[in-house]
């Protein structure tokens, strides 16, 4: 959050310039403040860990946030309970008629699928196209970052002949970027897929900018210009043991999985790996609530205030 400071205080033009976050006094007093609104689209099998996960990363902030899960259709899940679903989810068809100061869009297994062979791509294209009328800001994750860059400006992924999987050093690109600011300026991020999109695709792409990538994993770190759509590949959710439990069971299934790179301590699978990443997963997030939604997102809540902030759209 930032700090608060008198309008005529010198220190004021200093620490902007530094890229610290600071509030004229006129700015606070006339801020109006509310909850935020936050709906997580949870397209993983197994909803619960992914659940813990996201929320671990949105509760390292001062705002308070109302979190709304969804999914996208009622067929039963193999790996969540059916009580658990009814309990915790609401279908998206029931909440289309809301809107959302924010919107996480989780990814899915689904890496060695063309788009158009999964069985819910008609709905979650229509999803896509709701946010942008009536959600603030969404973060799209892993398979839903390359599903909506190909829904929106038809640019398809490319696919790795073996699985990208490990931790990886990245690098923030913009000193002035808001989503990336507080980051060092080496950080790591796990990563776990097939697909990639090329940095030259990304560049093609009118009003979109790159803000963090690895020269090992390539793009980690995209962004619209208005800050409506932030692209995520890596996954700085994860729990520490979460690509050694991907690796044993894609072992469980013979599928010869190389060890996760930069992960194991000395490459080796038997000792616990340590998660170097968590402190930049949990600024990442507070960035995005921070200056894509609460300082951006209009106090009434409903489409045409939301679309008045993203003219054009």
């Amino acid at each position: 959050m930032p700090i608060k400071i008198p309008d005529q205080l010198p220190a004021l033009s200093i620490l902007d310039n530094e890229n610290i976050f600071v509030m004229s006094e006129h700015r606070a007093v006339n801020q109006d403040i509310r909850p935020m609104e936050v709906a997580i689209l949870n397209l993983m099998p197994n909803k619960i860990e992914t659940e813990v996960q996201i929320l671990r990363m949105l509760a390292n902030t001062p705002l308070q946030i109302n979190v709304e899960f969804v999914r996208i259709h009622a067929e039963e899940s193999r790996h969540t309970p059916k009580e658990h679903l009814d309990t915790f989810y609401r279908l998206f068809d029931d909440i289309r008629d809301k809107q959302y100061d924010g919107l996480i869009v989780t990814g899915a297994p689904l890496a060695l699928l063309d788009y158009h062979q999964v069985t819910f791509w008609d709905k979650i294209c229509e999803v896509f196209d709701w946010a942008e009328k009536n959600v603030t800001s969404t973060m799209f994750s892993c398979w839903a970052a390359h599903a909506a860059l190909y829904h929106h400006y038809g640019i398809n992924r490319h696919l790795r002949d073996n699985k990208l999987s490990g931790v990886y050093e990245h690098s923030p690109l913009d000193a002035r970027e808001q989503l990336t600011r507080g980051f060092d300026g080496c950080f790591k991020v796990p990563h776990s897929r097939y697909g990639y999109i090329s940095k030259e695709d990304y560049l093609a792409i009118p009003g979109l900018r790159i803000l963090a990538e690895s020269e090992e994993a390539g793009v980690y770190l995209a962004a619209s210009e208005n800050k409506q759509q932030v692209y995520l590949t890596g996954h700085p959710e994860y729990d520490a043991s979460t690509l050694a439990e991907e690796y044993q069971r894609d072992l469980q299934a013979d599928l010869a999985p190389a060890i996760p790179e930069n992960y194991f301590p000395q490459n080796n699978p038997d000792k616990s790996p340590l998660s170097s990443w968590r402190s930049h997963g949990s600024l990442l997030f507070t960035n995005w609530l921070n200056y894509y939604v609460y300082q951006i997102t209009p106090y009434k809540l409903d489409a045409d205030n939301i679309q008045a902030i993203h003219p054009g759209v």
